[in-house]
């Protein structure tokens, strides 16, 4: 790490501990059970987002109430271990495909949340019928391809589905949710969101069928929550 800047280090300590606190979010949310899911930030290391750029996740196996900023483990842009004391989540390799691929990305998160993972089991999108996900997701909430975890197979699955659309979540089909977003932040919203509509439509479709959204109402309610509501820092 001596051969990155003191700005870069210092980005680093700062991702370190965000990325504690956001970890804490996906046991508050029900996302998460023992040690499965993680969250990670892409660190910028240059004047723009690059193959050059780090990234910041959680090790593999530790439980959520072990986490501290020193536990976390810093990787590049292949997976590579740059820094820490730990191994790297055995879902580095998807997040560093992601950024690769995908540079206007800052955060990744992978949660096995009942309900979005159940859809994924039966390699059916989430329908848009309510104007929440047409707010969120601009649309249905995409399956992705059956992959193998270990190598960038789940990365790539997740940049073919969601390149192009305005889902930042995917159901990667027999596995579960991944979710991306500016910053770790966003990713982690998103990740919480799809649980909610997938627990919401489940529901739904117990009581029969459920009513289409018209997709000029889907465009513009989406237009709406992203550029309209909520205040200019925090949408």
């Amino acid at each position: 790490m001596r051969d990155y800047p003191q700005s870069v280090l210092d980005e680093i300590a700062r991702t370190r501990a965000v990325l504690v606190t956001l970890h804490a979010e996906l046991p508050r949310w029900d996302l998460v059970v023992w040690t499965a899911g993680n969250v990670s930030q892409r660190v910028v290391v240059g004047a723009a987002p690059s193959a050059d750029d780090l990234l910041v996740i959680k090790p593999s196996g530790v439980t959520y109430d072990e986490l501290t900023p020193e536990s976390m483990v810093v990787c590049d842009l292949d997976g590579t271990l740059v820094d820490g004391t730990r191994s790297p989540s055995s879902d580095t390799a998807a997040h560093a495909y992601v950024y690769r691929h995908m540079p206007h990305i800052g955060g990744v998160v992978h949660t096995h949340s009942t309900y979005a993972t159940a859809w994924a089991a039966r390699g059916e999108p989430v329908p848009c019928v309510l104007t929440m996900m047409a707010d969120e997701f601009g649309g249905d909430v995409p399956i992705g391809p059956f992959a193998l975890i270990g190598d960038d197979s789940i990365g790539r699955g997740i940049v073919e589905t969601l390149q192009g659309s305005r889902s930042p979540a995917v159901l990667m089909r027999n596995h579960g949710p991944f979710t991306i977003g500016k910053d770790a932040q966003a990713a982690v919203k998103a990740a919480v969101m799809v649980e909610e509509v997938a627990r919401t439509v489940h529901i739904a479709r117990q009581l029969g069928d459920t009513v289409p959204i018209a997709q000029s109402d889907i465009d513009s309610l989406y237009a709406r929550y992203q550029n309209v509501y909520g205040q200019d820092t925090d949408r």
